[in-house]
C-alpha cells in the first residue's frame, strides 16, 4: 500500500529518485511502472502488478464500448518506465507536460493506497486549500473509520 507524501527533485530529463519506501514496494512488484493522466494536473503512477489488476478489472467489469472508451481514453495515452540503477524514474515526456515542473524542479508524490499521484507542488498546495472545506464537512465519518 502507498501512503504518504514525498517531494522529489526532478533532473532536467524528466527523471526523480523514488523515495525508498515507495521503492522497496515497487521493486518486490518488478521493476516497471505505469504512469497515466489524473484528475487536475496530476499523474497516476500504478506498479506493474497493481496495473495489470486494474485492466482485469476493466475487462470483467466494463461492456464492450465502455471497454474501447477505456483503451481509446486511457490505455491509449499511458506511458511506461523502469527504475534504474541508481533508483530514479523517468515520467515519459508527453506525460510529463501535464505536471508542469516549476524552477525548483520538484514534484510531490501521495500515496493513494494502491498507486500514487505525481503533482507539481504549488498545484498540490491549490488542490489542497480548494478541497479543504469537503475534508471538513465530512471529517466525522473520516475520524470513525479510524
Amino acid at each position: 500500500m502507498f501512503a504518504g507524501e514525498y517531494h522529489c527533485k526532478v533532473d532536467e530529463k524528466g527523471r526523480f529518485i523514488v523515495p525508498s519506501p515507495i521503492r522497496e514496494q515497487i521493486e518486490a512488484e518488478g521493476q516497471a511502472v505505469m504512469f497515466l493522466k489524473g484528475p487536475e494536473q496530476s499523474l497516476l503512477l500504478y506498479s506493474m502488478k497493481e496495473w495489470e489488476k486494474v485492466l482485469e478489472r476493466t475487462r470483467t467489469t466494463l461492456d464492450e464500448d465502455q471497454s474501447r472508451l477505456f483503451m481509446h481514453f486511457i490505455v491509449s495515452e499511458a506511458g511506461t518506465s523502469e527504475i534504474d540503477k541508481t533508483g530514479r524514474i523517468l515520467i515519459p515526456g508527453r506525460l510529463r507536460k501535464l505536471v508542469p515542473v516549476d524552477e525548483d524542479l520538484e514534484i510531490t508524490l501521495v500515496g493513494l493506497y494502491h498507486r500514487m499521484e505525481i503533482w507539481n507542488p504549488s498545484e498540490w498546495r491549490r488542490y489542497i486549500a480548494r478541497t479543504e472545506d469537503r475534508y471538513e464537512h465530512n471529517m466525522a465519518k473520516i475520524q470513525n473509520l479510524l
